[in-house]
Parts: C-alpha cells; structure tokens; sequence
C-alpha cells in the first residue's frame, strides 16, 4: 500500500518584502541582456553559416531557452517539486540519448521525498540524486550522490513502487539525499520503441504544505538570474564540447569509461564513446564494431549545437533491438546523405558533419569501433556480399514505425 500524505493548509504567508531587482526590473532586464548576447552561439567566430545552420541555430536557442524555463523557473520549486521533461523530442541539447526519455524533479538537501508510480517497461530506469545544476556551466559542478536502477527497484506484482529519498537510510526502495542535492534525475532507456511504455510517475515532500504558495519576490529574481547562468555558462559549456569533439580527427570516436562519466551525473555503468563524422554529399563514412555482450547498446548523431538529428522522421540513431547484423556478428552502420538501401543507415538529414554517439551499458567488454570514409559509388564494394538489403518501400515503413513510437513515447 503506498502510503499518502493528508493535505495540509499553508499557514498564512509573511508579507512578501519585495526584493530590489524585481521592482526596479533589473533581474528582467539582465536576463533580456543574456538572451540577446547569446547570439553569439549562432553568429560567432568559426560556427558555420549556411542559411540552414542559421536557421537551425537560432532554432537551437529557443530549445535551449524553453529547457532552461522549465528547470530554472517553473518547475524549481523543491518544496513541491514535478517532473518535467528537461530534455525532450521537442527541446535537445547536451548530447542528448534518442534511446532515453529523460525526466528531472527540484531537490533540497535538507528535505524528505517520496516518489510513486508505475514501473512501466522501459528496458532500463535509473534514479540518481544529483548536487549542482547544469546552469552553473560545468561537468565538475554537477556531482552525483546516488542512484538507483531497475534492477535494485522493488515492486509489486502490477509494476508499482514507492521509492524514498532522505538522509537516513530507510528500508526498501531508498536513495541518499545530502547538503547540496538539487535534483532528481530519471532516465529511461528504450530498446523496442513501439512495445515499450513510459513510466507513470509523481513525486512529492514529505510534509509538503497545500495549497501552493503565491509566489515570492526574491524567489522569482533567484530564478532569474539562474535562467540567465543557463543561457549563457550551460549554453558555453555544451558550445565548447561540441566545438572540442568536431575538431578531433575526423571520423574518429574516443571511449570514456564509465566510472568517470558517472561521478558527475552520467549514468552508473554506462560507456561513453564520443567522437564526429565528416561526410559531404557523394560520400559515406561506414562504422563497424562488434557489439558486446551488454544490457543496452545505441548509436547515434548529433549536429553543431549538440542537438540528437531529429530521429522521429530520419534513422539517425540505431540500438541493439533495432540494428541488423551480419552474419559475422558485426554492427555496420553507413552515414551518408542518401539513403545507402542498406536496414543500417544513420541519416545525417544534411549534416555534412556532427558529433557522433555509441553508448553501452552494463558491458563486459569495450568494442573497437572503426570509421571510413569513401566515395558513396564504393560503398556496395566495402559491404559483405551478403549484407542485408532494404527497398524504398520496407524504408518508409519502417521510418513511419519509428515516427509513431517516438510521438507514443513523449505524448503529454
């Protein structure tokens, strides 16, 4: 039985003082001021400026905007605290996973939770407790406390759970809340994106009182200026990354190991491979390794902003439900601008360069994974002779497949 908190009526608020950068509009104005340099993102020195990438650009912008909106200001109350979809199909940024749904909820350190719901069956769920903030505009400031993952969580025989977070240690479902944690971080991998199902999950405090407050003076300018540290430091930190993997070797992927990335809120026991692909029209860059035995495995493609290429209408991704091997047990996968016929096509939808993806989890081994660029005429040539084929007609069925699973996925 998942217990259930009483409402309880707020006790009448003290005057709200007013706070100086509200009433003077000073915390709005800076944050107008922030939003207007950060053009820079998309009109500085060495970002490409193609009337797409313009467009794609400034697109780019407002994404990142509403995402900060949303874990900044409107869902950053840890008092009563929701899930929101920090990342979603309609707002990438980060490098974000297309295998994922990502879902955050405010945090205070000093205070009790209490998250309930349905497992759903997502093939992988993970919990983690995190200090720091992304606004703050750097992976070291965000630091992981604890986490939880679906194969330590409880639940009864429909899929429901009930999962605490506090200091002390409690029995069942439990996770560490500490001085200094902010937020709850969900993330849910999908494997099969059509049978697979979202979990239904709430979360509240412990002792929360109802009904919600009128919103406070020196809250709202807080917040603020937190939505302006995430345009500008959260939005120079992914800029640097991206800029940093796009000027690696071409067509080149590096390994992270996994207990590094996971200190500082990457996921426990995930792999991280990053690396570009360079591919003009005419051209093909063929990916191959060896997909170890793993819990889940993806690939996936990015572009300059480090948005995923939307991959509800274009196969820019592929996990291990979703690739075709071939007979020799190798994962070949082909970048290229048209489609190569081949079921393993990662679509750059005209990128002619991006960052390039492979995560693996729980994996008793690291594969070696190998790039080539060719002339798309040779790309028949440098394929087993007995790689698997796929018409134009198989091809749009299968992308209108994708399409609907990926909308199923992040319905409201």
């Amino acid at each position: 039985m998942v217990k259930v908190d009483p409402p309880v009526e707020e006790a009448a608020s003290p005057v709200d003082p007013g706070d100086p950068r509200l009433e003077s509009g000073e915390a709005w104005s800076a944050l107008c001021d922030t939003l207007k340099a950060s053009a820079e993102r998309v009109l500085g020195e060495g970002v490409p400026a193609t009337p797409r990438d313009r467009a794609e650009g400034f697109r780019y912008l407002t994404r990142f905007l509403a995402a900060g909106i949303a874990s900044c200001v409107t869902n950053d109350d840890p008092d009563h605290p929701l899930f929101t979809r920090m990342i979603d199909y309609s707002a990438p940024w980060g490098l974000d996973n297309p295998d994922c749904l990502y879902l955050y909820a405010p945090l205070r350190g000093d205070a009790e939770y209490r998250v309930t719901g349905m497992r759903g069956s997502a093939h992988h769920i993970d919990f983690q407790v995190n200090a720091g903030h992304y606004s703050l505009g750097s992976v070291q400031a965000v630091t992981t406390i604890g986490s939880l993952d679906g194969f330590a969580l409880e639940t009864d025989a429909d899929g429901r759970f009930e999962l605490l977070l506090s200091a002390e240690r409690q029995a069942g479902n439990w996770l560490e809340v500490a001085p200094g944690a902010e937020f709850l971080l969900v993330r849910q991998y999908f494997d099969d994106w059509e049978k697979e199902r979202p979990a239904d999950l709430q979360i509240e405090r412990v002792g929360a009182r109802y009904p919600l407050p009128a919103p406070r003076s020196a809250w709202v300018a807080d917040h603020l200026e937190k939505l302006s540290r995430w345009i500008e430091q959260g939005g120079a930190l992914w800029e640097k990354m991206s800029r940093g993997f796009l000027s690696a070797e071409p067509n080149s992927l590096i390994i992270h190991q996994a207990d590094a990335a996971s200190v500082h809120s990457g996921m426990r026991g995930l792999v991280y491979g990053v690396g570009n692909f360079h591919c003009e029209p005419g051209e093909a860059v063929l990916l191959e390794f060896t997909p170890p035995a793993c819990h889940h495995w993806g690939v996936s493609v990015a572009n300059w902003y480090w948005e995923a290429v939307e991959y509800a209408t274009h196969q820019s991704s592929l996990n291990g439900h979703q690739a075709t091997l071939d007979r020799d047990g190798v994962f070949r996968a082909v970048i290229a601008h048209e489609d190569p016929g081949v079921p393993n096509w990662l679509d750059p939808a005209g990128n002619p360069k991006g960052t390039l993806t492979a995560r693996f989890l729980d994996a008793g081994s690291v594969p070696e994974i190998g790039l080539r660029r060719l002339p798309f005429g040779e790309l028949r040539a440098a394929l087993p002779a007995d790689s698997s084929r796929i018409d134009a007609a198989e091809r749009a069925a299968s992308l209108a497949r994708r399409r609907r699973a990926v909308l199923g996925r992040f319905r409201s």
